[in-house]
């Protein structure tokens, strides 16, 4: 089942309220004593309802844990849809600037902090989680891809594995680049990562950048599943198709 409420992010939209969605599995009310581990994702609204995703298409994500039978609770929340690029801002690290967007402040740590100190709380709260960072994780997809890695490396006490689905790579690749040399990884540190093929058309020296991320990954120990989907194109119906490669990441050998 999933639970829907809402919640408002003081610190970004002051009382706005914006839709959750919580999946719980089939098992969550026949085992009343057993906790799961947590899977944070973006854009909550795409995640599970074709009725609520922005362009009428979802991921399927309850479809495919349901049918899995796989013991997790996932935890989406809803972007910002405000039209000054609400989404854009608060889903990067890095303030940017470009021609259809214009320039782009950063408050994804706004946003991270928000999740981990805020959100987070909240879910383990209500729900019965495994609140330790073994069993928690987080996934997104283009600039939720972004912040997803940025959540595995500079929020690495609360989140130990991700998955990144087409990321942003483009808003700064230098600046990710550098993030990676600086930060002090917990070993184990477990990434899935992909990029469409057909999306290598998108942004100027996509697969350059792909490639440059992906080897600082490596050189700093992140165990990394990295890919570049055959066909793989920017869209939910795309990233539907890679829930099997990440989900098997995120649950490799966790009990």
């Amino acid at each position: 089942m999933v639970d829907k409420w809402t919640i408002a992010i003081p610190e970004l939209t002051g009382d706005e309220r914006r839709g959750v969605y919580v999946y719980l599995p089939e098992s969550y009310d026949f085992e009343p004593e057993r906790r799961y581990g947590v899977l944070y994702m973006f854009d909550g609204h795409n995640v599970f309802f074709d009725s609520d995703a922005t362009y009428g298409k979802c991921w399927g994500m309850k479809e495919y844990m349901d049918a899995t039978g796989t013991p997790l609770i996932i935890a989406a929340v809803e972007c910002n849809h405000s039209p000054d690029f609400g989404r854009l801002k608060e889903y990067t690290p890095f303030p940017f600037e470009d021609p259809a967007f214009g320039k782009i402040e950063a408050r994804g740590e706004i946003t991270m902090d928000w999740m981990v100190h805020t959100f987070k709380k909240e879910i383990d709260r209500r729900y019965r989680t495994l609140p330790d960072r073994e069993h928690t994780f987080i996934a997104g997809s283009s600039m939720g891809g972004l912040m997803s890695l940025y959540a595995l490396l500079e929020y690495s006490p609360y989140f130990s594995r991700a998955a990144a689905l087409s990321p942003s790579l483009w808003v700064s690749t230098d600046g990710i680049s550098e993030m990676i040399e600086d930060v002090d990884l917990p070993s184990g540190s477990v990434l899935y990562m992909d990029y469409g093929e057909k999306e290598l058309t998108n942004h100027k020296d996509a697969l350059r950048s792909f490639g440059q991320i992906a080897a600082k990954l490596l050189e700093k120990g992140v165990l990394l599943n990295c890919r570049i989907v055959p066909g793989g194109t920017h869209c939910e119906a795309s990233w539907e198709q890679q829930i099997p490669f990440f989900m098997e990441t995120l649950m490799y050998e966790i009990r």
